[in-house]
């Protein structure tokens, strides 16, 4: 069964997902921040191993410790939307592709989220690399790719987000959860604002 009020915002990294979640939380919305930058973080300040470029699997397995216990955490809060910077379905989908282990049905059917899923589509235009995301556009691409897959995959319906204004995005996400049509993709705006 899935759970109304957690929705996921996930995509290509580089895509304008952490900016259009900011614009969400500046609107007053609870925002989960993305579990693979927090687990980044922890192991370079602790010295650790399991970073994506040292040790994928550890990184992974770490990845999905968080999201399961940021579900667990969400279902504490009651009140409206509680927004994901991606779920632990991109987590699980991620460690299956790299060992072949069958994990996302598993995970996939134990922790669910809205049924209706926002995904950032690539963006080479505002696309950087930092000292967390050390990965290239193509391996962004290769992932976003994959996501397209494993999300209807587990039943949930995508609607890829145009390359418009924050504003523009927040307003049809906003709109979408409200009660509008689910529709595949969000209409076209201005260009990016960030």
């Amino acid at each position: 069964m899935h759970t109304p009020a957690f929705v996921i915002i996930s995509g290509c990294s580089g895509g304008g997902k952490s900016t259009l979640l900011a614009e969400l939380q500046r609107r007053g919305h609870r925002v989960i921040e993305e579990p693979g930058r927090r687990v980044v973080q922890e192991q370079m300040a602790s010295g650790g191993q399991a970073l994506p470029w040292r040790d994928m699997r550890a990184f992974l397995e770490r990845v999905i410790e968080v999201a399961q216990a940021d579900h667990a955490q969400a279902r504490r809060h009651e009140g409206s939307w509680i927004f994901f910077d991606r779920s632990l379905i991109d987590a699980a989908a991620a460690l299956q592709a790299l060992t072949g282990e069958e994990v996302l049905q598993r995970l996939g059917r134990s922790h669910r989220y809205h049924p209706q899923v926002f995904l950032t589509p690539p963006w080479p235009d505002i696309y950087v690399q930092d000292a967390e995301r050390r990965h290239d556009i193509e391996a962004a691409i290769a992932e976003y790719e994959r996501l397209l897959h494993s999300y209807p995959a587990q039943g949930y319906q995508v609607c890829v987000l145009e390359r418009c204004s924050v504003a523009q995005r927040a307003d049809f996400v906003l709109d979408t959860l409200a009660g509008g049509p689910m529709p595949q993709s969000a209409p076209s705006g201005l260009p990016y604002a960030s």
